[in-house]
């Protein structure tokens, strides 16, 4: 039975491998992605499904990308820098960073930056977005958020980041960054200013990269791909991952 539906899967998968998706606004290719692996660490991690499942409401973003934000956290707390999100929408992943911060005794502060009035800095390298978008928000909903986990590791910056708030967290040094902005300038002006204060080893993440909806994305860090001191991982579940070397 079981090798009967792995190779059912494989038909299907090959099948919708084959379907290319179109944008009529940027020159990038796209198509339907199914990666074959299947290891699913996050089922048998109870405290992450559990985390998940009460933050399930506050966020876009898939159970794969959660889980690797959970994980980074861990493999960049040997770091002892602070954790930043800009673009929290409803605080989901930030909570969930915070959540394993909490867990893992860290000293870490987690800021959360948002305008908490959509999407700003859309322009012409973006294709879909015109501003304004994910402005079902507030910051109250990420206050009863952190309130129902009893997070007192997370400051909540209202306003653009990081001309507005960034002040807030110049003393800080950081071990990870998650940029979940959707548009090219904004995304470029948080690691422009991140960058030389992120430490050695530290990680940067793109929420939005390759997604048919969030092209100016992709064109930063293919832009970046070539900065001497990072690596960059194109990850097929719809990260891309800066890590500094130096």
């Amino acid at each position: 039975m079981q090798k009967d539906i792995s190779q059912f899967i494989s038909v299907c998968a090959d099948f919708i491998r084959g379907i290319e998706l179109t944008s009529k606004n940027d020159a990038y290719k796209y198509s339907v992605i199914v990666p074959p692996a299947n290891y699913s660490p996050w089922l048998t991690d109870d405290l992450f499904m559990a985390s998940y499942a009460s933050l399930r409401e506050n966020t876009l973003v898939d159970v794969y990308r959660c889980y690797e934000l959970w994980s980074l956290v861990e493999q960049s707390a040997r770091l002892e820098g602070d954790i930043l999100e800009v673009g929290v929408w409803r605080g989901g992943t930030g909570c969930l960073m915070a959540v394993k911060a909490k867990l893992l005794n860290l000293k870490s502060r987690v800021f959360l930056a948002d305008t908490f009035s959509g999407v700003v800095k859309a322009g012409k390298m973006d294709t879909s977005y015109t501003g304004g978008e994910h402005s079902d928000t507030s910051v109250e909903v990420v206050l009863k958020a952190k309130e129902n986990l009893k997070l007192d590791n997370v400051d909540i910056l209202v306003g653009i980041f990081p001309e507005k708030t960034g002040e807030y967290t110049k003393d800080s040094l950081f071990s990870l960054c998650h940029i979940d902005v959707d548009v090219y300038e904004s995304a470029r002006d948080v690691l422009d200013w991140v960058w030389p204060k992120l430490l050695v080893g530290g990680t940067v993440v793109f929420d939005d990269y390759g997604c048919i909806s969030t092209s100016g994305v992709t064109r930063l860090v293919n832009e970046r791909k070539n900065t001497p001191n990072a690596v960059v991982i194109h990850n097929l579940n719809g990260h891309a991952i800066m890590v500094k070397t130096a």
